[in-house]
């Protein structure tokens, strides 16, 4: 679809409208957690969807990668702008972070989401799955444990490690290794 969308097709914008609005939303609101400002950055992401097509590659992500990528970083400059900080829920807290802000601000370039499209390629199927419903698909960890039958604390530890892992590879590829340690 963001290869069309690139080439110019009008209905594949409006596809894409129709597939990722709700998602985009979704994450909107638990970064912002103000109506306006929501409204304001799905707006702002669709129209860095539309800039952005040409450089999507799947051989590298997968769409809602990309997408849920440039968001995230949208929603974080628009935090940053404004002074705020993301207004999501702590890893530890019930309903848990669909997102760590850290990694997601950290995934600035396309060699870097290579990077942990790569490390989540590489993960165990069924933590892949639980950090892919979190990071990508912006369910709650009390959600995802509910979907998948398996014990919340399960979820949060495995989303967590991965998160962790994730900044780790993310740091070594950078070289922004000195003096920092995952939390």
């Amino acid at each position: 679809m963001l290869e069309r969308i690139a080439a110019g097709d009008s209905s594949a914008v409006n596809e894409c409208v129709d597939r990722y609005g709700n998602l985009l939303w979704s994450l909107a609101r638990r970064y912002l957690r103000n109506t306006s400002d929501a409204e304001d950055a799905v707006q702002d992401v669709f129209i860095e969807i539309w800039r952005s097509c040409a450089r999507f590659d799947p051989g590298v992500a997968s769409e809602t990668t990309f997408i849920s990528t440039i968001a995230r970083r949208r929603f974080i400059d628009r935090l940053r702008q404004s002074g705020r900080t993301p207004a999501m829920d702590s890893l530890d807290d019930e309903e848990g972070a669909p997102v760590d802000p850290g990694v997601a601000a950290t995934v600035e370039d396309d060699t870097e989401v290579a990077i942990v499209a790569r490390v989540l390629a590489d993960m165990d199927p069924e933590h892949r799955k639980i950090l892919g419903m979190s990071l990508y698909e912006g369910y709650s960890h009390s959600e995802i444990a509910e979907q998948l039958g398996i014990p919340l604390g399960t979820v949060k530890t495995r989303v967590r490690r991965g998160l962790i892992h994730i900044r780790e590879q993310l740091q070594i590829a950078v070289g922004d290794t000195a003096g920092e340690s995952p939390e």
